[in-house]
């Protein structure tokens, strides 16, 4: 009986000493997962791996990290005439150093649209921006967060300000037009598109200037010239002259056998006198009030026999030459020798701001609502000053309809490498 007795209780022993054991191997393994959990939360704050929600608290993160990165030797000091590769005093833009949450919109911008116009400044970059290059490059497959991380660690946004200190600018747009035209001149088809001669070419090295667009359009001497320098006909001089403002553009050209191609008309040359705007021309005369290319096309319409003395205004005429259309995808190239990115490229005054360099847009005007993150580009005859910018839309009738729309204030903060 007593034996009985002895060995329940010894079971029983075993029992509550096994119980004890497993409840205490429970309680550390609950403390250990909440000891790892705390150190993987430590790790992704450090690293940025936080919640996408746009908070300060976000901004708090990144910018400690800076604060942190400035403070090492990893990072070189400011210094402004260093990352873009000449002094300051020979831009006329002014730069003032700005903090991230001054830029309206920064931490809802999608990234990852961005990263292939930055891809494509690292094709031919600048030589400041040569050096990110190798590290911008592996983010093309990071998350926006890491992606948001990697320009905040290592970029310093600056405002651009005019040279009286004024901060609002201009904006504007432009596009890559589509047209049909033929190879050969015949009915319907008797607007050439001119390539340039070795003259014209000479023109802006010589410091001289050419034939009007009028004398160009009247004078047989001149036509004699150009002979055997046309590269296709278009059916309607407004969309020479539309393709003449956009610097390039995408024909589907009609071969003499019937068969069609695409190909690229590109800026080569121009007579190089000033530009003026047909719309403004109109506008000044009370003639239209609507200087989109609808609308300019609306009044041509009705006034058909007053098409010369539209074109005629614009004294300016620009040559093109020939290239393949062999990525669809892929925009015209800029002036730094790179496609645009539709949405993402800038015509700018590279005397103010050069090439390559990240910009900060804000605009909200009528036409777009537009706080994102773009690149220079690209310049243009009329883009002159430091706020002055002129948006690549895209291509086609829908992008042309935006940009011939598009002029409304603007406000710019360029990114510069730490």
């Amino acid at each position: 009986m007593f034996k009985g007795i002895k060995t329940r209780c010894y079971g029983m022993t075993i029992f509550s000493w096994c119980f004890i054991l497993s409840l205490h191997l429970i309680l550390c393994s609950c403390s250990s997962v909440q000891k790892r959990s705390d150190a993987s939360n430590q790790t992704v704050n450090e690293t940025n791996h936080i919640s996408t929600n746009p908070t300060i608290g976000r901004a708090s993160t990144i910018e400690k990290y800076i604060d942190k990165k400035q403070n090492s030797s990893l990072t070189a000091p400011n210094n402004l005439s260093t990352p873009l590769g000449t002094s300051v005093e020979s831009l006329k833009a002014r730069w003032i150093a700005s903090t991230w949450d001054e830029l309206p919109g920064w931490y809802q911008e999608s990234l990852p649209q961005v990263w292939a116009a930055l891809l494509m400044s690292c094709d031919q970059p600048a030589s400041w921006l040569a050096n990110l290059c190798p590290l911008i490059k592996p983010l093309v497959i990071a998350d926006e967060q890491e992606q948001r991380f990697f320009l905040m660690s290592h970029f310093q946004p600056y405002k651009i300000l005019g040279q009286a200190g004024e901060s609002g600018g201009l904006l504007t747009g432009y596009y890559e037009p589509v047209f049909s035209a033929s190879r050969i001149k015949k009915p319907g088809f008797e607007v050439p598109i001119y390539m340039p001669t070795d003259e014209i070419l000479s023109l802006k090295s010589n410091h001289s200037r050419w034939y009007s667009r009028q004398e160009i359009d009247k004078s047989e001497f001149v036509q004699k010239n150009l002979i055997g320098r046309e590269i296709a006909w278009l059916a309607d001089p407004v969309d020479l002259l539309i393709l003449q403002i956009q610097g390039s553009g995408r024909i589907n050209v009609m071969e003499p056998d019937g068969s069609k191609k695409w190909i690229k008309a590109v800026y080569a040359a121009s007579n190089e006198l000033p530009y003026q705007s047909v719309g403004r021309y109109l506008l000044d005369r009370g003639e239209i009030t609507d200087a989109s290319w609808s609308g300019i096309k609306a009044w041509i319409n009705k006034n058909p026999l007053r098409v010369n003395e539209l074109m005629w205004s614009n004294p300016r005429y620009v040559f093109f030459r020939e290239e393949p259309l062999k990525d669809p995808s892929l925009g015209p190239k800029g002036a730094q020798g790179i496609p645009l990115t539709a949405g993402r490229s800038v015509a700018v005054d590279p005397q103010n701001i050069p090439y390559g360099t990240p910009l900060w847009l804000f605009s909200d005007g009528p036409t777009l609502q537009l706080k994102r993150l773009v690149l220079a580009h690209d310049t243009g005859n009329a883009i002159v000053g430091p706020l002055r910018a002129d948006y690549f839309v895209g291509t086609g009738t829908e992008a042309g309809e935006i940009a011939g729309r598009l002029k409304q204030n603007l406000n710019m903060w360029a990114l510069l490498p730490r």
